[in-house]
């Protein structure tokens, strides 16, 4: 496997990395940057910032010119992904949207969808979150139960959503609800585009085990959507929902590049933390511990160039995507419980008494149980694994 990058590749990394270092906020790249901590004000920051990468056509780069993105190459998304990385970048606001929504409305959606909300996707103007899961519908997407009822026009909807990333700042979900009992139970989903800002719909946070909100609840009464607002056909959602999450699985890059980061940081963890008198990284347990580590970062990162690989010659992602997904996450997790035991009784201090900069270990190790969740679970990942990639039998009664 050939590790290194052309002469073009590279002048692309140059000027990115040129622009970052222009354009991140002040003290940034020094640490000395601190978000805001209201959730409103931290919320237009992450607009702002998103409006600055479009600007520079930063905030797409895979998107077609004529969208405003750069027509990038693979690999150039690899080598964006490494960078911002490199300089732990703020993140994307309206994730959902650049990485899921935009991708999809170019997709399927129709000329006058693309026209109404792509521009302001890519400038953060509109951020997208994803009604899928439900109380009863998690995994089992196939199961929704929130209604939408045809009245003229419009659509009538009822429901219930949650875990929704993103709905505190949305102005627009793309909502997946049931429009018909068909004979089985994938049938009669439609996908709509939902306007978030109507009275309909109450939004209801979910607050974390650290304090944080990520996540919501959603709920629908009533809220009306129009037939314009449909992105694909009546009934026809499933197919829908299948290319929207095949775009959310290209995004699995840069949690390679954070996961190979993160470790060389546990590393440096080791080497600053002592225990009698003796740093942590001559320890033999600890030691081996961080060789097992890096052992399973290492082959993450080389599945996923593998996988990478197939992906260049063939044109589009795979369902080894599920592979990079379980990996990543699994040892993401390890990794940051790793973290939190060598701190010993420092492991369990919090914000400003943390070891190394308020609770950036903490923090990352409670969020680590989520991305097991997130974008599927490692449960769904197995299964996807066992019956599209090893020929495997479906389990009975699926």
């Amino acid at each position: 496997m050939d590790f290194s990058y052309t002469a073009q590749e590279e002048q692309f990394r140059m000027e990115l990395r040129s622009w970052l270092e222009a354009n991140l906020p002040e003290g940034w790249l020094e640490g000395t940057f601190n978000m805001p901590e209201d959730q409103a004000q931290h919320g237009q920051f992450l607009r702002d910032w998103q409006k600055k990468l479009s600007d520079g056509r930063w905030a797409a780069i895979a998107w077609p010119e004529k969208h405003g993105g750069r027509n990038a190459t693979l690999m150039e998304e690899i080598i964006y992904h490494q960078e911002m990385v490199r300089v732990k970048a703020p993140p994307l606001v309206n994730y959902v949207g650049l990485h899921m929504v935009g991708p999809t409305l170019m997709q399927i959606g129709t000329p006058e969808q693309q026209e109404k909300y792509i521009p302001k996707i890519l400038s953060g103007e509109e951020v997208w979150c994803q009604g899928y899961s439900e109380p009863n519908a998690g995994s089992d997407l196939a199961a929704v139960q929130t209604t939408a009822v045809k009245d003229g026009d419009k659509w009538i909807i009822n429901g219930q959503k949650i875990w929704t990333s993103f709905a505190h700042f949305g102005d627009r979900c793309f909502l997946v609800a049931r429009t018909s009992k068909g004979e089985k139970k994938h049938h009669g989903i439609t996908c709509f585009l939902l306007d978030m800002k109507q009275p309909g719909v109450e939004v209801r946070p979910i607050i974390q085990m650290d304090g944080e909100h990520d996540f919501n609840e959603v709920y629908l009464n009533d809220a009306v959507a129009y037939d314009s607002e449909i992105i694909g056909n009546v009934d026809d959602g499933w197919r829908v929902t299948i290319a929207l999450l095949m775009h959310e699985r290209t995004g699995i890059g840069a949690q390679v590049f954070s996961l190979e980061q993160q470790f060389s940081e546990l590393v440096g963890l080791a080497q600053e933390l002592q225990e009698d008198g003796i740093s942590l990284i001559q320890k033999l347990d600890v030691r081996k511990r961080l060789l097992d580590l890096y052992i399973k970062s290492r082959g993450s990162l080389l599945n996923y160039y593998r996988n990478l690989t197939k992906q260049l010659k063939v044109g589009h992602p795979g369902v080894e995507g599920s592979m990079d997904k379980l990996f990543v996450s699994e040892v993401t997790k390890e990794l940051f419980s790793e973290a939190i035991s060598i701190q010993g009784q420092q492991g369990i201090l919090w914000k400003d008494d943390a070891v190394y900069g308020k609770s950036y270990w903490q923090k990352n190790y409670l969020y680590s149980f989520g991305q097991t969740i997130g974008g599927g679970t490692s449960e769904i990942q197995k299964n996807t694994i066992a019956e599209r990639i090893l020929g495997l039998p479906k389990d009975v009664g699926r």
